[in-house]
């Protein structure tokens, strides 16, 4: 989870998980210690994230650039721009090579300080520091959110996954502006969306405040909260609902479904709840994913 990078934390506290997991795996620092690659101790994605990003380059808007640019490509000057790349590659990997070695010595350095701490210890004081972000213990799915909207619109009109305009998830979270890549955490208690690499949720949504999710298709997943429906493209859709499943039976919520009524009009202005506030439970249905089958 730590070096997939779920865990949303500085530096230099992924620097000293680290060290921790080598004094569990080594105990004390010793140069004839076995000694794992950076990639097993620490994040790859936080190095490249130090890299210089690829130069920009407009594409060319008349037919006739493209054109003439397809056929310098495979002359004298295509030779010179491969040449340009490789030779940008090759700082590139030398630029990553430094900051491996950069930030591998500032973890032995850590290692060190940890002598004399045993394995039981050592293994306590990493999940400590994991356990400090709030979102620990979720599963994490990478999902692309589609759309929301209040669940009435389209219902009796045959289009019910017509999305005719985007609406925010709450006052506190304007989530709803467009296509956008976030992490759906499902938990023991409640299901939170967090923006990669931020520790605090942009929403979260008790069992208690879903009446119903399920699969509109076999990589579009459909989560209704209170008066929206969430609409996330994701390709766990299966892996997602059965996770549902699991946590809302062990905390034995599930209840027979009851028809939802759109009402006559809509309304002026929908409830909107403080985040992470839960009304009484009303009840829930799981659709199944497409394919699938239920007794």
């Amino acid at each position: 989870m730590v070096l997939r990078g779920y865990v949303p934390t500085s530096e230099e506290t992924l620097q000293t998980l680290a060290a921790l997991r080598l004094q569990s795996l080594n105990s004390d620092f010793s140069t004839h210690a076995p000694f794992p690659r950076l990639e097993e101790l620490f994040p790859p994605h936080v190095l490249h994230a130090r890299l210089p990003p690829p130069p920009h380059r407009p594409p060319s808007k008349c037919r006739g650039a493209r054109l003439r640019a397809g056929l310098l490509a495979g002359g004298l000057w295509g030779q010179a721009l491969a040449k340009q790349r490789a030779e940008r590659d090759q700082r590139l990997r030398g630029r990553l090579r430094e900051e491996g070695a950069s930030t591998m010595a500032a973890i032995v350095e850590k290692w060190k300080l940890l002598q004399g701490m045993g394995r039981p210890e050592a293994m306590a004081a990493y999940m400590a520091l994991v356990r400090e972000w709030p979102g620990f213990g979720s599963t994490l799915f990478d999902v692309d959110l589609q759309a929301v909207r209040p669940w009435w619109l389209g219902v009796g009109q045959g289009r019910l996954w017509h999305w005719a305009a985007l609406t925010p998830l709450s006052l506190q979270s304007p989530v709803g502006c467009g296509p956008q890549r976030l992490w759906l955490g499902i938990g023991a208690k409640a299901v939170s969306l967090y923006k990669p690499g931020e520790p605090e949720p942009l929403d979260s949504f008790c069992y208690g405040r879903i009446s119903s999710f399920g699969a509109s298709d076999s990589s579009t997943f459909r989560l209704s909260v209170e008066d929206r429906d969430l609409l996330f493209e994701t390709s766990q859709v299966e892996e997602i609902a059965q996770l549902l499943n699991t946590y809302l039976a062990s905390a034995g919520t599930q209840r027979l479904p009851r028809p939802r009524e759109p009402p006559s009009s809509p309304p002026s202005e929908p409830t909107v709840l403080p985040q992470g506030l839960c009304t009484v439970a009303g009840p829930w249905q799981h659709r199944p994913p497409v394919g699938s089958s239920h007794s």
